[in-house]
C-alpha cells in the first residue's frame, strides 16, 4: 500500500506542476494579446488622426481649386475683352494719343 500513496502522490505532483504550466501559459498568452490590443488602439487612433489631417488638407485644395478657376475665368474674359475693337481704341487713345477723325480732344490747363 506504501507503492500507490507514493503513485498517487506522483500523479498529483505532476498534475500541479501542469496546472501550474498552463496557467503560466494562458498568463503569458493574454498578456501578448493585450499587448497587440493596446499597440492597435494606438495605431487606429494616429490612422484617424491621419485621415482627418488628410480631409482637411483636401477642403483646402478644393478651396484652392475653385480660386483658381475663378481666377482662370476672369482672365479668359480678360483676354477676350484685349482681343476686341474697344480695347485697342482705349489703348490706341491713351499709349498714342491717336484720335478719330471729327473727333475733338479737350485737354485740361493746370
Amino acid at each position: 500500500m506504501v507503492r500507490k500513496k507514493k503513485t498517487v502522490k506522483k500523479r498529483n505532483g505532476k498534475a500541479r506542476r501542469r496546472n501550474v504550466q498552463n496557467r503560466a501559459a494562458m498568463l503569458g498568452i493574454s498578456g501578448v494579446v493585450c499587448m497587440l490590443l493596446a499597440v492597435l488602439l494606438v495605431e487606429g487612433h494616429s490612422l484617424q488622426n491621419k485621415i482627418r489631417q488628410n480631409k482637411e488638407r483636401y477642403e483646402q485644395l478644393e478651396k484652392q481649386l475653385e480660386e483658381e478657376q475663378a481666377r482662370t475665368g476672369e482672365i479668359e474674359e480678360l483676354q477676350g475683352y484685349m482681343q476686341s475693337d474697344e480695347y485697342v481704341e482705349k489703348i490706341a487713345k491713351e499709349k498714342i494719343g491717336l484720335v478719330k477723325e471729327n473727333e475733338i480732344i479737350f485737354k485740361e490747363t493746370k
